[in-house]
Order: C-alpha cells, then structure tokens, then sequence
C-alpha cells in the first residue's frame, strides 16, 4: 500500500481537510466498508474505475466510477477490489460544496453521483490529468489548480447561521445539543434543522451522532494500531455515549457491524493525525 497526503492550496482549506492519494498492488481481493463521516467524498480514480457493490441508500444500484461524489450517510457503503486500486480521494467540508461542486451538499445527502453526472468537463479533466501526472505533488497541484478555479466562482454562501452551527458540533465532537445550537445562532430549533439539512445533508442531530461516531472509531483505531487494547466503555465514555452497549449499536447502526469484526477487517496502520477519511476509496472507514 503506498499512501500521501496532500494540505490544499490557503484558499481551499477551509472548503477541503485535506488529499489523500493510495495506491495498492499484489493485494487480496476485499470488500471495504465506506463509512459515515463528517466530509463529503470526492474520488478521482487512477486506472482501474471504483467499484461500489452497495451504496447508502440501498436504492442506488451497484456501479463503477472513474470519478464519484459522496455526500453525507448514515450507512455503509460497500467497495470492492480484485486486488489493486489507485486514486485521490478529498474530504470536503459540507460548507464547500455549493463552491466546489455547484450544489448544496443537502442534493447529495445519502447519495453517491457519477462525477461526470455533477462536474461535467471538470470532472474529466481532473480524472485525465491526474492520471496523466507522474507523481502525488504533481496530482496534488493539479488539485488545487483546478479546484481554485472552481472556489474562484462560487455562488450562494451558506447562511452564516448553518456556518456557525455546524463549526459548533464539529469543535464539541457531536455534544452539543440541537436547543443549544439554536438559540446560539438565534434561530428556532425548528428553523435551524430545516435549513441545516438543506445545507449540510443531515439535521443537527444525525450530523452530531455522525461526528461523534467519527470520532470514536478514528480513536478506536488509534488504540488498536498503538499496541493498546480497546478498552471500549472508556472509549464510550470519553466519547460521549451512554455506555459500551451504546457505543456497539452505533457501531452495528452506522457501520453495519460490531466494533470487534470491523477491526478484524478493517483497522490497519493509524491514520494521520486529523484525517477524516480512512485507507483506500469510499475510505470513510
């Protein structure tokens, strides 16, 4: 597995958390799980399309992709490979869509959409030149060049009152609550959660139950990778949950397994400080 990181370009940080480009050869075929986090995905596959067996929203049929946009889920996606896959896949932050993709990230909740379908000529642009690059730094300023001229036209803001919402669950791990946001940003909770959703893709609170469960599997990981047991009630209580058996539903509820089968199949190395997607593509796990 070969692995870089790529920081975008100052204009693009606050829209995208970060690069990260994977390639892996020799490989056993394996099904990964894709799943929920607080980023929108965007994957620019180099060679081999990405192949997603099942998607979110169970009404999506099986496809492959050279280029894909995934918004915000509260299920697991399915990916597959015989092997060998490579590409870029970024994190975007639900507040960048309307400017990087031209759409709130609310259209694209729970959904994954063919780049092509979204991007147009962008989308191919950036699927020939990153497969054209001969190394991560060339494909990650390829990125920016072209993403910088997208930023560059963006349309509606998010209201300052989303913005401000959504920052507060990010910096409190998902624990703040949705009374609390609201009378923050001096909207009703009501008001607040309808044009959230149309924002954002998920109400206030499945948006904090998903930064939440985010936040605990990345340090379950972490653990695991470092040598130390799981310890999983610590782990429910330092992130927020009522208990262990909390923390398990909403393991086997967003993930679609208990906490021990996905890191028999899934917990590699720890990832980099930070990240909000995981290894490979659909790297949400």
């Amino acid at each position: 597995m070969e692995m870089a990181y790529g920081t975008p370009a100052p204009p693009l940080r606050p829209l995208i958390a970060h690069y990260h480009g994977y390639r892996e050869r020799g490989a056993v075929p394996a099904v990964h799980r894709g799943l929920p986090s607080p980023f929108l995905t965007l994957i620019v596959t180099i060679g081999d399309p990405l192949v997603i067996a099942a998607h979110p929203d169970p009404a999506q049929a099986p496809g492959r992709y050279d280029t894909l946009a995934g918004g915000l889920h509260t299920a697991p996606a399915l990916v597959t490979h015989e092997g060998r896959q490579a590409g870029v896949q970024l994190a975007l932050s639900p507040l960048g869509a309307r400017a990087l993709l031209g759409v709130p990230a609310g259209e694209l909740s729970g959904l994954d959409v063919d780049g092509t379908d979204l991007l147009g000529r962008a989308a191919r642009e950036l699927h020939e030149r990153l497969n054209a690059a001969p190394d991560w730094a060339a494909r990650f300023a390829v990125l920016d060049e072209l993403l910088l001229r997208r930023a560059a036209r963006r349309g509606a803001e998010v209201p300052a009152e989303v913005r401000r919402a959504w920052q507060a669950l990010l910096s409190g791990g998902g624990g703040v609550p949705v009374g609390e946001l609201a009378r923050d940003v001096g909207w009703s909770a009501r008001h607040l959660g309808s044009r959230f959703a149309a924002e954002v893709g998920l109400s206030p609170k499945a948006a904090a139950r998903v930064i939440r469960f985010d936040r605990a599997r990345r340090l379950l990981q972490r653990r695991v990778a470092g040598g130390l047991p799981p310890r999983l009630a610590d782990l429910a209580a330092a992130c927020g949950y009522y208990d262990q058996a909390h923390l398990a539903r909403e393991f086997r509820d967003l993930a679609g397994c208990p906490p021990s089968r996905w890191l028999a199949e899934e917990a590699g190395p720890a990832e980099e400080p930070g990240l909000c997607e995981g290894v490979g593509p659909r790297g949400r796990a």
